[in-house]
């Protein structure tokens, strides 16, 4: 094997002693300077290390690792990933500040740009129209303006967050909860794969691993550890999306958050964030004055690009006027228009057949 290959083989090995932390990992880095000064140091000298169990030094001189190193290692080149290890210069810079950085991750697509801000954008598994919209417009609008978007690639608000860089030829980062050859939820496979092509996909869990509900948070802190704020979409007071929120202001982070209808449950934990202190945001150039970024990152005229609306009628304009991102139901709709129910049914239909609007379940409308 390759000495480049023994290094990291020995990365691996030293993330597979039991009961090894990251933080007691990267003391012994301090310490030792790198896993294989680690693996022959003396069992005198590796007590030394704070937090460092007896059993645990025991082990490591032992070299009693839980797993198969090499065979990990082998994986990781056929799955076409790679490892960044701490003190890789292309391991992410603000990530190294966090409390408990990973010593490694694993890392499939393109390397994470250093020179460029990392914005987060998270939220709602089960989102409202309004929510997607809302999340694709912001990424998209960062994106144009060079900031890097960081999501968890699940459903929702974070998928759509990606789409939204990806639609504004920006790099977005997906960090994953699971191993990196394990692609959750399996209806994100092209998604995973477009970010493949165009962006970064990290974990630092081992290949193989199942995305288990226990790894989300560990997960989370990376998000937010990569970032120079969050902007949450759409959250329950449940969410996971408000533990990522409290990791971020732990790691000294900002916290935006974007509002939405005080009817909607979905929006009661970014309005609870609101009350507790976050930036209440509405739009990109929102984010990056709050971020103070708009001077060196905003490019003049970056604006994402806004369909032109196609003709209407008067009478048509007057019911789209009417609708907004949230569902409205054909009788509040015939309503405020002060029209009958026959006229507003008509017209639309008209909208919904110019792409203008969109009918749910329920006789419920919404802009398109």
């Amino acid at each position: 094997m390759e000495k480049s290959s023994e290094r990291i083989v020995a990365w691996i090995a030293l993330k597979m002693i039991p009961n090894l932390g990251n933080i007691t990992y990267r003391r012994l880095l301090d310490r030792f300077g790198d896993p294989e000064a680690v693996f022959s140091a003396t069992l005198d000298d590796l007590i030394e290390v704070e937090g460092l169990r007896l059993l645990t030094a025991k082990n490591i001189v032992a070299k009693a690792w839980e797993g198969d190193p090499e065979a990990e290692f082998e994986k990781l080149k056929k799955s076409g990933a790679r490892l960044i290890t701490f003190f890789d210069p292309r391991y992410p810079k603000d990530l190294k500040e966090i409390y408990d950085p990973p010593p490694f991750l694993y890392l499939k697509g393109n390397d994470i740009p250093q020179n460029k801000i990392v914005i987060a954008v998270i939220g709602s598994r089960n989102p409202t129209h309004y929510g997607l919209k809302i999340t694709e417009e912001i990424s998209q609008s960062l994106a144009i303006r060079n900031i890097v978007i960081a999501s968890g690639m699940a459903r929702g608000i974070d998928s759509a967050a990606h789409w939204g860089c990806l639609r504004g030829n920006g790099h977005t980062i997906a960090v994953l909860g699971s191993g990196i050859d394990i692609i959750y939820p399996k209806s994100n496979n092209r998604l995973f794969n477009h970010i493949v092509e165009n962006g970064s996909v990290i974990t630092e869990f081992p290949l193989g691993t199942a995305p288990e509900g226990k790894n989300f948070p560990i997960r989370n802190r990376i998000i937010s550890g990569l970032s120079k704020g969050i902007v949450v979409v759409e959250a329950s007071k449940r969410s996971g999306s408000l533990i990522t929120a409290s990791l971020a202001l732990e790691q000294g982070r900002e916290v935006l958050a974007v509002p939405g209808s005080i009817e909607s449950f979905k929006s009661t934990g970014t309005h609870f964030l609101i009350k507790q202190g976050a930036k209440l945001v509405e739009n990109a150039d929102d984010i990056l004055q709050e971020l103070g970024l708009n001077f060196p990152y905003s490019k003049q005229g970056a604006k994402s690009k806004k369909r032109a609306l196609t003709p209407m009628e008067a009478d048509e304009k007057r019911i789209y006027d009417i609708l907004c991102y949230y569902p409205l139901h054909i009788d509040d709709i015939a309503k405020n228009s002060n029209m009958d129910s026959a006229k507003v049914a008509s017209l639309l239909t008209s909208l919904e057949l110019k792409g203008l609007i969109k009918q749910l379940p329920g006789k419920m409308f919404l802009i398109s």
